[in-house]
């Protein structure tokens, strides 16, 4: 415990207490021996930079248990074979980079709920770097996270819809090898279709 508390950059004290709230995972026992390892001092890392963006230990004990009741990341990219999306592993720092303090309990947790995050071990993965990099340059623009998870929540209800249109269209005409072959097409047409929607939308606000 001395050597882990030292590597922190904290007190045994500390440590301890972190420990006794659960920040921590407990240690692998050997009969009186508790030996800590790198995963511990990741999670003690990630702790000091969520407290210097302003984090509470009860904010960043909320989160702890939103990544540990996550899904794991085999379960969320268990999309099946082919998906042009690219996945990100970030740490947690990375991930509040990201967002600029924004990373709270609620929005992991929604973002958790989405799918956009799972978790695999102490590190975090973004199903869609595509999502994650749209999502980030709402945020710089002033938009809140939890409004951009929100929308992506109805998105993603648009976006099902279309998929299944999409299938229907196509199941009376070809084969199940078809559908990835024809994928760009469908995504051509919504493309179209939402360009067209915006240029009416700033039309009709004048913009």
């Amino acid at each position: 415990m001395a050597e882990l508390a030292d590597a922190a950059g904290i007190t045994v004290r500390t440590l301890r207490f972190y420990r006794e709230r659960g920040l921590i995972p407990p240690p692998r026992r050997e009969g009186r021996i508790a030996w800590y390892d790198e995963r511990h001092l990741a999670r003690l890392r990630t702790i000091a930079a969520l407290l210097e963006r302003g984090h509470t230990l009860t904010g960043i004990a909320d989160l702890t248990t939103a990544f540990e009741s996550g899904r794991d990341v085999g379960e969320v990219l268990e999309l099946g074979p082919p998906t042009e999306e690219e996945p990100v592993r970030l740490t947690p720092e990375e991930l509040a980079d990201h967002f600029a303090g924004e990373v709270t309990p609620e929005n992991l947790a929604a973002a958790l709920d989405l799918g956009y995050l799972a978790t695999d071990g102490e590190d975090i993965v973004h199903v869609s770097r595509r999502l994650l990099d749209v999502s980030a340059a709402l945020v710089r623009e002033g938009v809140p996270l939890a409004e951009v998870l929100k929308a992506g929540a109805r998105v993603r209800e648009h976006a099902e819809a279309l998929a299944a249109l999409f299938a229907e269209v196509l199941a009376p005409h070809v084969t199940d090898g078809d559908f990835q072959r024809l994928r760009p097409l469908a995504k051509s047409v919504v493309e179209a279709e939402l360009s067209l929607a915006l240029d009416r939308l700033l039309r009709g606000t004048g913009g």
